[in-house]
């Protein structure tokens, strides 16, 4: 994105979320942004606009989080990302 301005932060460090099997498993920033816009119902195309990526990116993002926890499917992926913001409250 040339001439745009990012605030400089510290990388945040990777997240733990839980599979199907329930083993533990690292998540990206991004794609825990990902899971939430998921597990909030939002499309592909509303989180690319959100997350100022490109809709391609965001269904990498989605096949990388359908691996790393298991799952088949994107309701999958959703139910996953209720469970990790209960158990983050």
């Amino acid at each position: 994105m040339k001439g745009t301005f990012h605030e400089s932060r510290q990388p945040e460090a990777p997240r733990i979320a839980t599979d199907a099997s329930g083993a533990a498993v690292q998540l990206t920033p991004t794609q825990l942004k990902v899971m939430r816009g998921v597990g909030s119902g939002q499309l592909n195309k509303q989180i690319a606009f959100d997350l100022g990526i490109a809709e391609a990116t965001v269904k990498a993002h989605m096949t990388a989080l359908m691996r790393k926890l298991n799952v088949r499917n994107r309701t999958q992926v959703a139910i996953a990302a209720q469970s990790l913001s209960r158990h983050a409250s």
